[in-house]
């Protein structure tokens, strides 16, 4: 026993050292850390260089923690009544958001002559962007304050409350457990959401009174705590988990929201590093090479339906040219939810290539998402877009009239 804490504690240590070591480097190059950390767990997981055996318990928990810290922390930058406003403005851009990127997965599956409850998984899979990462993004970037972040987070929201409803339907689906009982699930989960946004919305003030700010401990260890805790109860109730730490984080407002994004923001960095080495942790890079071409064209297909996606509700919510490009760029990556909903597929025996598939396309993504998420900030992108918009607002001018 004691052998295996000392192991445990070596390969932990030895990790997020060179975690350190690896977010020094990707930000030395101007690259986010993420696609590193990506690297470094396909690196050490199962099929790699060195497997990580004493600490894959450890690194599982930390990585779900880390998800919900991320979630919790971009609710924790809106209030109850924002995110009711935007998602009713952003509602329209939810559904384009459905249908161009979750009809191109469909269409896919059946392309390649798998069967509709494949279809059905993959759809989820290429509808649903990364919370997890594109929080991290905008932190790293430096957009938390931008007008298209709201734009942004709505989508977001939207795609993870639908999943609130696609999760139970989709495992009564593929569990055989027929119409009734699928009904029953979903009601559940619509009745906890609503329930917890009611409680968010009217109560959150008194919520937030009942933290004092005053004692930096135990508020640390109340937020936490709830967020948890709250967190868990949905996961029981086939909620998702990041939806019910994103509605603690909505349901806390004022000094209180302030302080505690202090003082979780270096927990969410060492547990959101985590989550991204466990995401490359749990993918063996012999089951890619027969995967990687198909799932390369669906990550390109469907990262181009995002970039539209953003721009169009960018577009609708009045942001300009340079914002609307940087809501695309930033919806791009697939992660938590993509991984959970291939799992599924996995359980219940579907398509044995929809894993690797899911795997190699999240991982495309992932990798590249952040990447291509910096574009704008690049002085050439930006005196690209420049000359757009002077040749659109050129277009836009009336001709002079003739004498």
């Amino acid at each position: 026993m004691e052998h295996h804490t000392t192991i445990l504690l070596i390969e932990i240590g030895a990790l997020l050292f060179g975690l350190g070591m690896l977010g020094r480097l990707g930000r030395r190059f101007g690259l986010s850390p993420i696609p590193l950390y990506l690297l470094a767990g396909l690196a050490f997981g199962q099929g790699g260089l060195v497997p990580l055996s004493a600490s894959e318990e450890f690194i599982a928990i930390g990585a779900q923690i880390g998800v919900i810290l991320l979630l919790v922390m971009l609710g924790l930058e809106y209030s109850a009544d924002e995110l009711v406003g935007n998602m009713r403005s952003a509602a329209p851009a939810g559904l384009i958001d459905m249908v161009l990127n979750a009809l191109p997965g469909a269409a896919f599956a059946l392309m390649l002559g798998w069967d509709w409850k494949a279809a059905l998984v993959l759809a989820g899979i290429t509808w649903v962007s990364s919370s997890g990462v594109i929080a991290k993004v905008l932190g790293d970037l430096g957009r938390v304050g931008n007008r298209e972040t709201p734009v942004i987070l709505s989508v977001l929201v939207i795609e993870d409350l639908a999943m609130a409803f696609y999760l139970p339907v989709v495992t009564a689906v593929l569990a055989g457990l027929g119409l009734a009982n699928g009904l029953s699930t979903l009601s559940v989960a619509v009745v906890t959401v609503i329930a917890v946004l009611v409680v968010a919305i009217r109560y959150g003030g008194e919520i937030s009174r009942f933290m004092s700010v005053k004692d930096p401990e135990a508020l640390l260890l109340s937020v936490l705590g709830l967020t948890l805790f709250i967190a868990g109860v949905a996961g029981e109730l086939k909620v998702s988990e990041a939806v019910g730490a994103f509605l603690v984080g909505i349901a806390i407002s004022g000094p209180v929201a302030h302080h505690a994004t202090q003082m979780l923001s270096p927990l969410r960095d060492l547990f959101a590093a985590v989550f991204f080495v466990f995401f490359g942790l749990s993918t063996n890079p012999a089951d890619m090479p027969p995967v990687l071409l198909p799932a390369f064209g669906l990550a390109v297909l469907t990262m181009l339906t995002k970039v539209l996606t953003g721009y169009l509700a960018a577009r609708r919510a009045g942001i300009a040219l340079p914002g609307r490009i940087r809501t695309g760029l930033a919806l791009m990556p697939r992660g938590e939810f993509s991984i959970v909903i291939a799992g599924l597929a996995v359980v219940y025996g579907v398509d044995p290539r929809l894993a690797p598939l899911a795997t190699a396309y999240v991982l495309i993504t992932v990798v590249t998402g952040p990447m291509l998420a910096r574009l704008p900030d690049y002085a050439w992108f930006k005196e690209l877009v420049r000359k757009r918009m002077a040749a659109q607002r050129a277009a836009q001018k009336p001709l002079p009239s003739p004498e």
